[in-house]
């Protein structure tokens, strides 16, 4: 072949390559610009998704897995899907990690670093590293059983083998799942915490290695009651109490558990108990009856925490849906999101020791065009319109409260409106989305949900983070948090202030997009 025609052909497949990369770049961006595809939270590139499992930090990388139909936009054929991420931020898509196969649906679970190769499944060609990946899932054969599965990772979780001695666990029982499995260093063993999901308790057990299991323990009923519901996703850790000095400080044990239906708005929520776990027995430090919520919202379900932090934070996601109506969400060709990843404490509180979470300040990356108001009385004589507009926005405002004040934020959207507000008079913050937008897809979507909010020393602090299809509230420094998905009619929110409250500062900001 001469140069000349060579250097044609050397032509020609780069321009084919260009426009390959170029349709590829075009495609993406389109496909993350429908029009309520959430531009800060993971959602998948398409079809279904539901609880966050096989969360872990492992040699420099956050591996986010979840409940995923690789075939299509509802429930079904549950496997999971696979995304990475340096910065908890902005997330790689990966293959699906554990597929449905012979029948065996891949339900939700858990993931460790088996630094030490304590199950000898570990196959690393450096002899000064021992460790690797290993899944902990529910194998779920429809109508028949539920029964606790692992896989080993040995290439950073790019693929993934099932045990061959699985099911690790079978006890026969159809509702029994979501395995939470830790390292419980005081007894030097992997703790696994289980859902018997129908008789509303939690087993615990112990392992050596995590292919042979003991039962410790049971914990239930307890928390919220009622008749038909379902315990599902539990996850167990200890935390410090804030404020607590010196090497003796003192921690608790938090064991969430999500509940279906009872949610504190409706449908499915998560419940938590704070107590003491001996590496055997899970014991409560409050009264079983007492009812203890992870979010106050509707639509936040399946929290659960990241294993084997670096910097030893303690990381949440939920899934942000309900499923009171989940299969009918108003997207395509992706259905549901994931929450922002927030940062979980323990708080001291008039009422006892209480969960707190904020958002991770990894978010601030993506801050742009900064609003700022200080000492602002709203009364109806003042009442600022178009504060701040935008499809992905931040904001943190502290406001002055009397008996009887009242502090809004409206987003607006063409004719609709959701509402952010704090009622002095009742003591409560709530999100009232009654008018947000495409409320009708279902009977139980539209409403106001709300938690109580004490001042402190006669102020309250929100901080508000809205994307074009949900808005997380946390007031008070992550006291109470209140998670809710809007459809309104354009993804553009124009921010306004409203009630009586002195407004003695707000900070607002721009969000850049993660997918672009």
């Amino acid at each position: 072949m001469n140069n000349t025609r060579f250097q044609l052909l050397l032509l020609v497949l780069l321009a084919l390559a260009m426009t390959h990369l170029f349709n590829a770049q075009a495609n993406a961006q389109g496909h993350y610009d429908e029009p309520y595809r959430p531009q800060f939270h993971f959602t998948p590139e398409k079809n279904w998704m539901n609880d966050p499992n096989g969360l872990v930090f492992y040699k420099g990388e956050y591996h986010l897995f979840y409940q995923y139909n690789p075939f299509g936009n509802s429930w079904g054929h549950m496997s999971w899907g696979h995304a990475v991420s340096k910065d908890l931020v902005h997330w790689q898509h990966l293959p699906v990690a554990l597929a449905e196969e012979n029948g065996v649906m891949i339900f939700s679970g858990s993931a460790v670093v088996d630094w030490n190769n304590s199950s000898g499944l570990c196959k690393s060609s450096d002899p000064k590293d021992k460790s690797c990946l290993v899944a902990i899932y529910t194998g779920h054969i429809e109508g028949k059983n539920q029964s606790q599965h692992i896989a080993v990772s040995n290439d950073r979780g790019r693929t993934w083998t099932k045990f061959p001695g699985n099911p690790v666990i079978d006890i026969g029982y159809k509702d029994f799942r979501d395995p939470k499995v830790i390292w419980h260093e005081a007894t030097k063993r992997w703790v696994m915490v289980v859902s018997l999901s129908k008789e509303q308790k939690v087993r615990f057990y112990g392992s050596p290695n995590l292919k042979q299991w003991e039962l410790l323990s049971e914990f239930g009923p307890a928390g919220v009651k009622h008749d038909k519901m379902l315990w599902e996703c539990p996850d167990l850790f200890e935390l410090p109490v804030e404020g607590q000095p010196g090497q003796g400080k003192k921690t608790r044990w938090v064991l969430i558990v999500n509940i279906n239906p009872g949610g504190v708005a409706g449908g499915s929520g998560g419940q938590y108990f704070i107590g003491n776990f001996d590496g055997r027995k899970f014991t409560n430090d409050n009264p079983n009856d007492t009812a203890l919520f992870v979010d106050h919202g509707k639509d936040f379900y399946a929290g659960v925490t990241f294993s084997d932090v670096s910097d030893g934070r303690r990381i949440l996601i939920g899934w942000m849906s309900n499923w009171q109506y989940a299969g009918k969400e108003p997207t395509s060709a992706f259905r549901t999101a994931q929450s922002i990843p927030r940062v979980l404490g323990l708080r001291q509180t008039a009422a006892g020791i209480r969960l707190v979470q904020q958002p991770i300040p990894e978010l601030k990356t993506l801050r742009d065009n900064t609003t700022v108001l200080e000492a602002v009385n709203i009364l109806a004589s003042y009442a600022p319109k178009d504060l701040m507009v935008g499809d992905a926005l931040e904001l943190v405002a502290e406001y002055e409260v009397g008996k009887d004040s009242t502090a809004v934020i409206r987003l607006r959207s063409e004719s609709s409106e959701t509402v952010i507000g704090y009622d002095a008079a009742t003591g409560k913050l709530f999100i009232d989305r009654t008018r947000s937008g495409d409320v009708g897809f279902h009977p139980n979507f539209a409403g106001r949900h709300e938690a109580a909010l004490a001042p402190k020393q006669g102020r309250i602090k929100l901080h508000v983070l809205v994307d074009r299809s949900s808005v997380e509230v946390f007031g008070n420094d992550g006291e109470v948090a209140l998670t809710d998905r809007i459809f309104p009619p354009s993804p553009k929110q124009h921010v306004e202030l409203d009630g009586n409250a002195k407004c003695l500062s707000l900070q607002g900001w721009q969000l850049r997009s993660i997918w672009k």
